[in-house]
């Protein structure tokens, strides 16, 4: 995944491995039990000094004793250690550490996590700020985001349950927030920064503002304020797994994260970032191949516990089938360009088992940052100007595959919801089988079928699938596209009907979904095929904003099949909109 966070970028420029792009603010907003211990206890007489780096002893899984002693008798500490699945978190300021270990009884593999220094935060990490909060606006107008992927229609049949648990591995969380403390669980949550489990109250709360926003994508409460989440009645936790300052992923972090997951009973966890200081980790490498085998490990673990992970694919319009060079690494020092081939792994999102997410821009039209390869991408979901909420109880908007992958984990807690006891594979099963197929456009770029391609995976993820619920019944149409209400205007919205014998129903089901303040400015009206005009909404409603309402019409005497459209027209100024989605059922 690109580097792309808030304060930096790809074109964006990223000091850590965020998969989201600078923000962008509207005017309206202001700005069961592990096999063994999950963590040993770093030495009490550990103390930090100056090029103190950390690393990964990979182990056979179960008692570590022997190779702990020999860390300590190597001039090394041991700094964390998870024995369910053999993976030991050693510091050491001694160059020769590595080396030296990788000839002990019973290593299996050394590498280093950094090339740059442990911080000192480390050994006695501050606390999180905890925010002052703004007043939440009243009113939670549907967004297009969620439109777009059915949640509205999927939270009147099952909003998600409270039993089913998401981990938001990120920057943090801010708690307190209120749209997301209803659904927040304080007694799940942590702090994973630097690769051990810090549960002391607010430890989990956010350092930047990526987590929380990722978090409101995912399960914002549907209480009448701000947004609403895909699965606005799932439980929310926060593994912080970022480190404060400069929001780095380091591979123990994500150790650590991943098997607090599994531990702890999450069913899904977001992962929106990938592993720092390497975009890539190759297996020639002898500090990456411990990386990946650690981190490996640990997403297994997890997923052997019922957890299932989603990924973001990544930022840098990169096609992950036909890997050339990495530029962006190590990115905790000083980059360089890197020839790499597809064996290098952008992780955790190429790991085995993890749902890989691609971003849709506008409609069902790839991201244009969205990173791409065929057989890599599993699913996509929007990822462009998403609002979320933010710290301090704000809102704001934010672009990147990061913003995607929370869709998808949303529509993964719905399947989880509806199906209690399902598993993880079961749930990936279901999210590729339900979405909805997106053609390739002319982008020579993009290969594969409309079935599975190289820019969409399998096609959008559907909520409204999640939940056991589909469209009506019938021949089923829709166009998803935009289209400005300006002032004084008339604009039309097109749906291409075909396959349908006869004349439309005496029943014909008419879907709207208007964005416009003062919608008593609009007349709105369905249009046949040939020319037939159907008066569905006319100058109604005064002051109220947004038009969301399906419409019954008596089309029994037009042609089904043709081009029918949707005509809005404004007759007064001050206030615009936009035709966000409309539907016609037969």
């Amino acid at each position: 995944m690109l580097a792309a966070t808030l304060g930096a970028a790809l074109t964006f420029g990223a000091p850590g491995a965020l998969a989201g792009t600078l923000p962008v603010v509207p005017s309206t907003v202001p700005a069961a039990k592990a096999q063994a211990p999950a963590a040993v206890p770093a030495s009490q007489t550990a103390a930090w000094v100056a090029g103190t780096r950390a690393y990964l002893v990979i182990t056979a899984p179960g008692d570590s004793s022997a190779v702990r002693s020999a860390i300590a008798a190597n001039g090394g500490t041991v700094f964390s250690s998870f024995d369910a699945i053999g993976v030991i978190v050693a510091h050491s300021a001694s160059s020769g550490f590595a080396a030296t270990m990788r000839g002990v009884a019973g290593v299996q593999q050394v590498g280093a996590t950094r090339t740059s220094d442990v911080p000192a935060d480390a050994y006695n990490p501050a606390l999180p700020a905890n925010p002052a909060q703004a007043t939440t606006p009243a009113g939670e107008p549907v967004r297009a985001d969620m439109s777009q992927i059915k949640a509205d229609q999927a939270w009147a049949v099952n909003p998600g349950s409270a039993a089913v648990k998401v981990g938001i591995l990120d920057t943090g969380v801010d708690d307190q927030h209120q749209d997301l403390a209803p659904n927040f669980n304080a007694a799940d949550s942590v702090s994973c920064a630097y690769g051990k489990p810090d549960t002391r109250a607010g430890a989990w709360r956010d350092v930047d503002t990526h987590g929380t926003h990722v978090a409101g994508t995912v399960a914002a409460a549907k209480n009448g304020k701000g947004v609403v989440g895909v699965a606005p009645g799932v439980t929310i936790s926060a593994v912080r797994v970022a480190e404060p300052g400069n929001a780095f992923f380091f591979a123990e972090n994500i150790i650590c994260g991943f098997v607090w997951a599994g531990d702890h009973g999450f069913k899904v966890t977001n992962n929106s970032y990938y592993t720092d200081p390497w975009q890539f980790n190759c297996p020639d490498n002898i500090d990456q191949a411990a990386i990946i085998e650690g981190v490996n490990r640990a997403q297994a673990y997890a997923e052997s516990k019922g957890s299932l992970q989603i990924a973001a694919a990544g930022n840098e319009n990169y096609d992950l089938a036909h890997k050339t060079t990495d530029s962006a690494s190590p990115n905790d020092s000083t980059p360089v360009t890197r020839t790499i081939t597809n064996a290098c792994l952008d992780i955790p999102t190429e790991l085995p088992g993890v749902v890989t997410v691609a971003a849709n821009g506008t409609g069902v039209t790839k991201a244009s940052f969205s990173n791409y390869g065929q057989g890599v991408i599993d699913v996509a979901a929007p990822g462009s100007n998403v609002y979320s909420t933010v710290p301090g109880g704000g809102y704001g908007s934010k672009s990147g595959t990061s913003m995607a992958t929370p869709h998808v984990a949303g529509v993964a807690a719905l399947i989880a919801s509806a199906n209690p006891g399902i598993t993880p594979a079961q749930i990936r099963a279901k999210l590729a089988a339900q979405a909805n197929d997106i053609a390739c456009s002319s982008d020579s770029r993009c290969t594969g079928t409309t079935a599975n391609n190289s820019f969409f995976g399998e096609g959008q993820v559907d909520a409204l699938k999640a939940v056991g619920a589909t469209p009506p019944p019938g021949k089923y149409f829709e166009n998803l596209a935009d289209f400005a209400i300006n002032d004084n205007a008339t604009v039309e919205s097109p749906i291409a009907v075909t396959g349908v014998t006869g004349n439309a129903p005496a029943t014909l089901k008419v879907g709207v979904d208007l964005k416009h303040t003062y919608i008593g400015d609009l007349k709105v009206d369905l249009v046949a095929p040939d020319g037939t005009v159907y008066t569905l909404h006319n100058h109604a409603g005064g002051s109220a904003d947004n038009l969301a309402q399906t419409y019954t019409v008596n089309a029994s005497s037009e042609v089904a099949n043709g081009t029918w459209k949707l005509r809005v027209n404004d007759n007064a100024a001050s206030d615009t909109g936009k035709i966000d989605a409309w539907n016609l059922t037969f």
